[in-house]
């Protein structure tokens, strides 16, 4: 399964990506703007989902809107969830240690898209989509 060697190499593929750390976490941006970032539970986190303590590694990836985010939470509830921190917002939490490498490359490449400029995004398909 993945890891964050993983996302660092899919995220840092993608053009004008960049990799920082913030309050200790690990986070990609794409013009200043986050797209795929570590985002451990906090405690109303595993209160919300009835646990005691976060099992493995989360990644937090950006979705095109909410609806997106809540297809891919059925798609798999045991890779994909949320909890009520991100309720209104299209960001998906992801069982890093569970989601295939060849997903994670798909949805990184999805979150970026969602946080990059159009222009960007554009150019990218034109050139890497056949």
């Amino acid at each position: 399964m993945a890891t964050w060697d993983d996302v660092r190499e899919f995220a840092l593929g993608l053009p004008e990506a960049s990799e920082h750390v913030s309050r200790g976490n690990l986070e990609w941006k794409v013009h200043a703007k986050a797209f795929v970032l570590e985002r451990p539970l906090r405690r109303a986190d595993l209160d919300a989902l009835g646990i005691e303590a976060q099992a493995g590694p989360v990644l937090a990836a950006k979705t095109e809107d909410e609806a997106v985010k809540l297809a891919l939470i059925a798609e798999d509830p045991t890779v994909f969830f949320t909890t009520p921190h991100f309720d209104g917002y299209a960001t998906v939490l992801v069982h890093l240690d569970r989601i295939p490498r060849r997903r994670l490359s798909e949805l990184v490449a999805e979150a970026w898209a969602a946080a990059a400029p159009d222009r960007l995004v554009r150019e990218y398909l034109r050139h890497n989509v056949d």
